[in-house]
């Protein structure tokens, strides 16, 4: 049977727009921790978004500190990475991991509108968009769970389970890797992130190819047609 593609759009047209606001604002909260926000975009506007914070370790406040003020899924990541006495990286997170850089890339939500999700495209966007942020970082971490809860059906137990698992094993695709709890941890200098790269960009070929294929199959004339 061939395959058809439920999408509303081609993917191979969808974009990233990686943007940081700088508020100018001459605080050690500023100095240590930075939100950059991606945008997916497609024809028709925006249909998906991907939350990013870069933590700086050896400049401004405590980043454990920074990290638990600011929510409750980066306090879950400092309190399993960083020292709280110095702020950095633990012993046992730093020696697991090759020297590439002093900062920390927490990937933090990524939200895709309904009609787009269902295809893997969340692991593929966010593999390009974390290498266009991971540089000077020593790892990228991220906590994976579910942030759309509009969904009714997601307030039931088993079916929660059933969606993060499902999202766990996306990121683990890309090349994370549990490391406690729920929390999952990359290394820039990966060679599978790299390699993972490479299978994703397929993968988003194959998904525009078969999409393409779908419209051709919609609008070619039926026998007997006029």
């Amino acid at each position: 049977m061939t395959e058809l593609s439920t999408l509303p759009g081609d993917p191979s047209e969808l974009r990233l727009r990686i943007s940081y606001t700088d508020e100018l604002a001459d605080t050690p909260q500023a100095d240590t921790l930075e939100r950059w926000d991606v945008s997916v975009l497609h024809t028709e506007g925006t249909v998906g978004s991907i939350t990013f914070y870069r933590v700086h370790l050896d400049r401004g406040m405590n980043t454990v500190r920074v990290m638990e003020e600011e929510s409750e899924e980066l306090d879950e990541i400092a309190q399993a990475l960083l020292d709280p006495s110095t702020g950095g990286f633990t012993e046992d997170a730093s020696s697991s991991l090759p020297y590439v850089g002093s900062s920390l890339l927490v990937m933090d939500k990524v939200t895709l509108d309904e009609l787009w999700r269902g295809h893997g495209l969340g692991a593929i966007l966010a593999t390009e968009a974390i290498h266009r942020l991971m540089a000077g970082c020593l790892a990228i971490a991220c906590s994976p769970g579910v942030t759309d809860l509009s969904s009714d059906r997601l307030r039931n137990q088993a079916e929660w389970d059933r969606v993060t698992t499902k999202i766990a094993r996306g990121w683990e695709l890309v090349g994370f890797r549990q490391y406690q709890g729920n929390v999952y941890l990359l290394s820039p200098a990966s060679l599978e992130l790299e390699e993972q790269r490479g299978a994703t960009r397929g993968r988003l070929a194959d998904l525009g190819f078969v999409w393409r294929r779908t419209q051709a199959h919609d609008i070619s004339p039926r026998p007997g047609g006029g």
